[in-house]
């Protein structure tokens, strides 16, 4: 149970470290949460600081995951699962930023490269959805629905590849889906704002 629990909250601090703020305000001296969408995610920062800062973002953001579940998996390979997941809610609600940050898309990608490399050592589980996500970006240029597709995707494809009564796999089962419906609770007014008409499309595709 300590291994559990230590291993919950090494992924949230890691998560909690808003890396969209700190590249702003040490590299740029701006506050992105005043600007753009406000979200401290590697979109907004891209829209606001421009592409290499957005880069920066998300490339951080996905590895503080890999760094969480790769420390916690030295403690128990079953709870660097959790890792994962308390990684993606400090993201999106970091203790070090008011518990307001990003949307868990970069995280999200973040854990399914960890169990590609920790847990299933098959790059699969992390290719798939991110393919999925550029072909959906492609096709409809907005970057919140090619989230949610992509998410709802690896859900899909973890919970057909493992489904069995075996405990670890549904803790991974159950973890997939978990994060998914987080990706899609936080971006429910970006699809109130697609159903409008009046959603940001990217224009670099």
């Amino acid at each position: 149970m300590i291994k559990i629990i230590c291993s919950i909250l090494i992924g949230y601090l890691l998560g909690s470290i808003p890396f969209a703020l700190v590249i702003g305000k040490v590299f740029y001296n701006t506050d992105i949460r005043q600007s753009g969408s406000g979200n401290l995610g590697g979109t907004n920062a891209g829209r606001v600081l421009g592409k290499k800062a957005g880069i920066a973002v998300i490339v951080c953001d996905v590895l503080k995951v890999v760094l969480a579940v790769g420390l916690s998996s030295l403690l128990s390979s079953s709870a660097s699962i959790l890792t994962g997941v308390a990684c993606c809610i400090g993201h999106c609600y970091p203790v070090f930023a008011h518990f307001k940050g990003g949307k868990a898309v970069s995280t999200l990608f973040g854990f399914l490269l960890s169990i590609s490399i920790f847990t299933f050592q098959d790059a699969w589980y992390f290719i798939g959805p991110f393919i999925l996500f550029f072909i959906m970006l492609y096709l409809f240029k907005f970057v919140s629905l090619a989230s949610i597709c992509a998410a709802l995707y690896s859900s899909v494809f973890i919970t057909s590849e493992l489904f069995s009564l075996d405990v670890n796999n549904i803790i991974i089962i159950i973890a997939s889906w978990l994060m998914t419906i987080l990706v899609i609770y936080r971006h429910r007014s970006n699809m109130e704002r697609i159903k409008q008409g009046n959603e940001n499309k990217i224009s670099w595709m």
